[in-house]
């Protein structure tokens, strides 16, 4: 029996990819660690934020949409990203630095039973920086040396993941029956599972939530991307799934990893994807995130690509 060892990476829609590749790298500390196209329509850029390789788990991912509309807040969606910090200092810092760069943010409070600081990107994405508190971290995390923030304050990766649904039930059971996932806590309105018990960087937060569903648009979480480890586990879950019941895109290879992707029963879509091969396949770690990288079926359309791209740096 196979488990699901964390969160990978989760997507998101930005409207205007200079903007977003200033907010991710100069007031977050991330490193951009992949500057590529979306594979499905190579005239948006597709960027990834994370630490010093983009490992899975801190991965922050974004398809540059010009056209993409305001978000429409309402349920069945993935409504919130949690993102660890080392300590309750941390979360002082960090609020000090929102209030100097003029972020949106609210007071330290607490959130699924840890110290908490929300705040929203420049379209209104909405993030939780969270208190790690000396936790285990995932070994092959790796920590960026040249960001901009000190070592003791910087995000380390990803944590809590909400998900706002109005069957609270079904999701539930998806994670717990079918992933295996822990249930830590659940009322008729709340429910958190965790992919490894006691391990927040595998955390989701279900909240039950009538009325219309999110419009997405600008600052809109697209998907959310859970961890395995090669494509052998990869292809077993693609069996489950259909014995569930459920219909997926089949493995699709990205290049820097595998995947597959599903819609539960509430419409949410969730990728699986492999930890390999990763963003080092075509670049050397000192070079991740410099120039525009193409999986090798694009290549030959390079200059095509490149002439329609606004330059971020």
């Amino acid at each position: 029996m196979y488990t699901i060892s964390g969160h990978h990476h989760i997507s998101m829609i930005t409207k205007n990819a200079k903007i977003n590749n200033e907010f991710y790298q100069k007031v977050l500390g991330l490193r951009r660690v992949k500057k590529t196209v979306n594979q499905d329509d190579p005239s948006m850029y597709h960027l990834f934020y994370g630490d010093l390789t983009g490992s899975a788990g801190t991965e922050l991912s974004f398809f540059e949409m010009p056209i993409a509309g305001r978000t429409t807040r309402g349920t069945n969606a993935i409504t919130q990203i949690g993102l660890l910090v080392p300590s309750f200092e941390s979360l002082v810092f960090w609020k000090n630095r929102f209030d100097l760069l003029d972020v949106k943010h609210g007071d330290i409070t607490m959130y699924a039973g840890r110290d908490a600081l929300h705040f929203e990107d420049t379209e209104g994405l909405r993030m939780i920086l969270l208190n790690n508190n000396g936790a285990e971290l995932p070994k092959h995390w790796s920590e960026w040396e040249d960001s901009v923030i000190e070592q003791k304050h910087r995000i380390l990766g990803m944590g809590t993941i909400e998900i706002t649904v109005r069957y609270l039930e079904s999701l539930a059971k998806t994670l717990k029956d079918m992933f295996g996932y822990v249930e830590v806590s659940h009322t008729n309105k709340e429910a958190i599972y965790q992919s490894i018990a006691g391990q927040v960087f595998g955390e989701i937060v279900i909240k039950q939530q009538e009325g219309p569903s999110e419009k997405p648009g600008r600052g809109s979480i697209h998907h959310l991307a859970i961890r395995v480890k090669n494509e052998d586990e990869l292809s077993y879950w693609e069996e489950v799934i259909k014995e569930r019941g459920f219909q997926s895109t089949g493995i699709v290879d990205r290049f820097y990893f595998k995947s597959l992707y599903f819609r539960e029963s509430n419409g949410i879509l969730i990728e699986i994807a492999t930890d390999g091969p990763g963003f080092t396949v075509d670049s050397t770690v000192e070079a991740l995130g410099i120039k525009l990288d193409l999986p090798p079926f694009l290549e030959e359309k390079r200059a095509e690509i490149e002439v329609k791209l606004v330059p971020l740096d």
